[in-house]
């Protein structure tokens, strides 16, 4: 009976010192981490438009915090898709939030705002007049076509 339980004991320890040892070898350093997240809004509602934009400012800020030259080394891209209805976020002449975008952009002038040109289009055809954009907007062809690329590259998607 001994035997059973001094051999049991002896397994147990040894699988315990692989998966101690495992988890040394698995270990990623967290001091040069490589950071890709897109930020998707596709609604119209200001208030989802301002949550938006505060994740990415606290996003870069957390990172930015723990290595301060994260952007600077292009560990860091953080891009916001605005497509159907979150394309008002980026539109000069309604923007709810182009104050606030001015500041983010001030701030994060890493941070890339990608225009859905689709909703573009649309709006434009809806309201039968050329829409402007904010000088910080990207032109994407399609939104969900960039979201697409984006995650098929391993970015991480955040949708607001």
């Amino acid at each position: 009976m001994n035997r059973r339980l001094l051999g049991l004991l002896a397994f147990v320890a040894a699988a315990i010192g692989v998966s101690a040892s495992r988890a040394a070898v698995w270990h990623v350093p967290a001091s040069k981490p490589k950071h890709r997240v897109v930020v998707h809004v596709g609604s119209g509602d200001p208030a989802i438009m301002h949550t938006a934009l505060n994740n990415i400012q606290n996003l870069a800020e957390r990172f930015l915090i723990e290595d301060p030259s994260i952007a600077e080394d292009d560990r860091l891209s953080i891009e916001l898709v605005a497509n159907s209805g979150g394309f008002t976020m980026l539109r000069a002449d309604i923007s709810p939030v182009k104050d606030l975008l001015a500041e983010v952009h001030a701030k994060l002038p890493f941070v890339v705002f990608s225009a859905c040109q689709v909703s573009r289009r649309n709006a434009e055809s809806r309201e039968g007049k050329s829409i402007p954009q904010l000088a910080v907007a990207t032109d994407v062809p399609s939104g969900v076509v960039r979201l697409c690329e984006l995650q098929e590259l391993g970015w991480s998607y955040i949708r607001v």
